[in-house]
């Protein structure tokens, strides 16, 4: 039996499984923040945040799916960031989105047992639209998400300004957008680590 499938036989996260999400899930994190940085400042263009996220995050998460392929490595990178955006203050739409669809991209991934290219990347898209759980929220009562926001913090000249500028059909703008991009940058990822892909047996 090689290595490889001894590894993959031993049932449940380990704890050297454990350690490699969390740096994969410190790494994520910065090119999150990096994504978020043009959009998210600016009420005007806050909506495009999920864009920067999908854009720049493939290659990390395929690669984190690629080093631990076992079921619950996904859930556990979207639990985390919840928990930390919840510390930061966003709205809790978008960390129960990220948990919620961190288990979504678990069994989308898990469905070809992590190892195949096309399912990790569509399993990579659907988990972009974490974020975009807070614009769900919005859109669907703005005065509650307003109240939320702004005891957490938020400006209400902010809110305002987010609000006027913000488009009708927009929703359906953010959440085909963060998939397309998603496909994008998981293309563009299978292409920058296919040795490390065919290495860990995944069909590219």
């Amino acid at each position: 039996m090689s290595a490889q499938s001894s590894y993959l036989n031993k049932k449940g996260l380990t704890v050297k499984d454990l350690v490699t999400i969390g740096i994969f899930t410190a790494l994520f994190f910065v090119f999150e923040l990096i994504g978020s940085l043009p959009f998210a400042p600016n009420p005007a263009l806050t909506f495009y945040q999920p864009f920067g996220i999908a854009l720049l995050c493939g290659p990390v998460y395929l690669l984190m799916v690629a080093k631990v392929p076992k079921r619950g490595g996904i859930a556990v990178l979207g639990i985390i960031n919840g928990i930390i955006w919840y510390v930061l203050g966003m709205h809790w739409a978008m960390d129960l989105g990220y948990v919620v669809m961190g288990i979504v991209a678990e069994i989308v991934a898990g469905a070809k047992s992590y190892r195949n290219i096309k399912w990790n990347i569509a399993s990579f898209s659907l988990f972009c639209l974490g974020p975009a759980g807070v614009f769900l929220a919005y859109f669907a009562d703005p005065a509650a998400w307003a109240e939320t926001m702004l005891n957490n913090g938020t400006s209400q000249e902010y809110i305002d300004m987010m609000t006027a500028s913000a488009p009708a059909g927009m929703l359906p703008v953010i959440l085909l957008g963060t998939i397309i991009l998603g496909i994008i940058s998981g293309l563009v990822g299978k292409k920058l680590l296919k040795k490390q892909f065919e290495k860990a047996g995944i069909t590219v």
